[in-house]
């Protein structure tokens, strides 16, 4: 018992909630929150259980519940920045035993089914992986299990920003000898230096627009995969005992 996992305050509010919301109850009762500041080391998994028997949710709820906190659900997606926009997306899915064959090809499926790409599998040893463009998904062994590391990059960002940028101070260079020199109501010499610059704006303002907006769908698309690939091992875990078995034995 002294070896059992304690849950902080943060992750046992995440997983009552998490649990709530599985049991379709989104209320825990307040005397929950109570025990939870009563607790500075935090409550181990039998007592979550209990407290949210308390609220009416089952103890299997918390179980999965407390499932995804160890697969890293807490851990937010992460993202690559340039110049203050997001340019790639990564996540990592962590799972406390090893994933078979038969379930990586459930898992590519869903990987081609929420990305909505065909992409190509790969396997170098005991690393599996799922590719299509600069979008990856990578399966390699840990020490409790396997862990999925999913990870895309936008390829254009940087290309796109730059020659935005560039053609922004270019007609700003070219433009202020004319504007210094010539007529004051001559707009003339400043008209390509005024094109070259609105098209180094518009560039910027598109890519200041789409790139959160891409960035917030592949994380809310690797969020879903996420929980998706752990449904995909709960409903084969019965199937995967003897194999686990065989594995170590050998």
């Amino acid at each position: 018992m002294t070896d059992e996992r304690r849950y902080d305050e943060q992750e046992s509010a995440f997983i009552l909630e998490r649990a709530s919301a599985d049991a379709a109850d989104e209320t825990v009762a307040a005397g929950d929150d109570k025990a939870l500041t009563r607790a500075p080391r935090g409550l181990t998994l039998r007592q979550l259980q209990d407290i949210a028997g308390e609220a009416g949710i089952s103890r299997d709820a918390v179980a999965r519940a407390a499932a995804s906190v160890s697969r890293g659900d807490l851990v937010p997606t992460e993202r690559r920045t340039y110049v203050g926009l997001p340019i790639g997306v990564s996540r990592t899915v962590d799972f406390p035993r090893r994933v078979t064959d038969e379930e990586w090809d459930r898992i590519v499926v869903a990987l081609r089914d929420t990305f909505a790409a065909r992409g190509r599998v790969e396997r170098h040893g005991t690393l599996r992986e799922w590719r299509n463009g600069n979008l990856t998904a990578l399966l390699e062994p840990t020490a409790r299990g396997h862990r999925l590391r999913l990870s895309t990059r936008k390829g254009d960002a940087r290309g796109l920003l730059g020659f935005g940028a560039g053609s922004l101070i270019a007609g700003a260079v070219t433009g202020l000898p004319a504007l210094l020199l010539g007529a004051p109501l001559d707009f003339a010499p400043l008209l390509p230096s005024a094109i070259m610059a609105a098209v180094g704006l518009a560039t910027i303002g598109r890519a200041t627009w789409s790139l959160p907006r891409w960035a917030r769908t592949r994380e809310a698309q690797m969020e879903s995969l996420a929980e998706t690939v752990t449904r995909i091992l709960e409903e084969m875990e019965g199937e995967c005992e003897p194999a686990k078995g065989l594995r170590s034995g050998s």
